[in-house]
């Protein structure tokens, strides 16, 4: 499975009126599961993905109609993944019909499966950007995460085939203790490579991932890698990303307070007009029979969409308008001046406690008494 984040700009969070919690959020992307067959089996993967055919996904003709529902509410970031999306022998016809709607469509691949005619093909049907994921700065150690021998390599010779097609493409990491000394050399692996974003992700226990529990850094590792990750976004050139690790947009801003920097767009581009946990404010996620969830991650149903339309589950879940009432999260988050810059990791809690608007369980900071969401994205 590649991580749901092919690609995006920033997102805010909707809001509602001054005095209620916003209702219909605002959509800025969708990741589809498009397929949950894959040719790998990693160790982390959030659908358990196997290498066959799944029964019940959608067709071709509901794939058009759920592109065609979508476009009533906004017109987001749509990011094909699976599974692995090459492997759905209609994904060009898929992507072809929502870039004539107007959507920017990415896809999330594990790169062992590109070649020079497929990222032609990707090109031409309208694919602005493709995420391949590097949990390893090596073979040995990529492969050991991936579960495949030649994972690794058949990634660089996929990345090299789109650098060579002019294909955009992002490397998305996954940290887990396996790979957390290692993340230095991937990230500098990821800038030699040319990629135009190095996206991180802090590993949600859950799928395959909840055999490697054990494996997620601790709420000090988490901090220590946030900072590191803080210091790097102006000595590289490309973008960085923080995604499933919230607290980044609060490290963000103490870390610009104490540099006497004001953070804006002008000064910290994107970063400053999203926020942390994006499940059912900004984002949902699709899985591949139909399934609407706030987040790959947060296995929470709010309704399918072969029996209620997208737009009717966006606007309506109770689920949803939950995560976008900042008033109802329980806890230290509840009461952090950060909730809504931050929001805590809404799939960990639910792990964790079985409570999606319980406190985010990896976080060291004390909010302060006095506070009350005060910080804005």
């Amino acid at each position: 499975m590649n991580h749901h984040q092919a690609s995006h700009p920033g997102s805010h969070a909707g809001r509602g009126a001054a005095n209620g919690p916003p209702r219909q959020g605002n959509l800025r992307l969708v990741a589809w599961e498009v397929t949950r067959t894959c040719n790998l089996a990693c160790v982390h993967c959030r659908a358990a993905a196997l290498d066959r055919p799944y029964e019940n996904e959608l067709k071709t003709d509901e794939c058009f109609r759920l592109l065609d529902d979508i476009g009533t509410v906004a017109s987001p970031i749509i990011i094909l993944t699976g599974g692995e999306p090459l492997l759905r022998p209609d994904i060009f016809e898929i992507a072809a019909y929502g870039n004539a709607k107007g959507f920017r469509m990415t896809m999330a691949v594990n790169g062992t499966l590109l070649t020079p005619e497929t990222a032609k093909r990707m090109i031409e049907t309208g694919i602005q950007r493709i995420s391949v994921s590097l949990d390893g700065a090596d073979a040995s150690s990529h492969d050991a995460f991936r579960r495949v021998h030649g994972a690794f390599d058949g990634a660089m010779r996929g990345i090299a085939y789109a650098r060579e097609a002019g294909l955009p493409f992002q490397v998305n990491t996954t940290i887990t203790q396996q790979n957390l000394d290692e993340f230095p050399a991937i990230h500098d692996l990821t800038v030699s490579l040319g990629a135009a974003a190095h996206h991180i992700f802090l590993l949600v226990p859950m799928g395959r991932g909840k055999d490697l529990a054990e494996q997620g850094i601790s709420a000090e590792q988490y901090e220590k890698t946030l900072h590191w990750f803080y210091e790097r976004r102006d000595k590289v050139p490309l973008q960085l990303k923080a995604t499933c690790a919230p607290h980044y947009y609060r490290i963000l801003r103490q870390r610009a307070k104490a540099d006497g920097r004001e953070v804006t767009f002008r000064t910290f581009g994107l970063d400053a007009m999203t926020r942390g946990c994006l499940g059912g404010t900004g984002f949902s996620f699709i899985s591949h029979i139909g399934q609407v969830q706030p987040c790959g991650y947060l296995e929470v149903d709010c309704g399918n969409i072969r029996e209620r339309s997208f737009r009717e589950i966006w606007e309506n879940s109770p689920v949803f308008r939950d995560l976008r009432d900042f008033k109802q999260y329980r806890g230290k988050c509840g009461r952090c001046e950060y909730v809504r810059v931050c929001g805590g990791c809404r799939a960990r809690a639910y792990e964790s406690t079985g409570d999606y608007l319980a406190e985010e369980p990896l976080c060291l900071y004390q909010p302060r008494s006095d506070a009350a969401s005060e910080e804005q994205p």
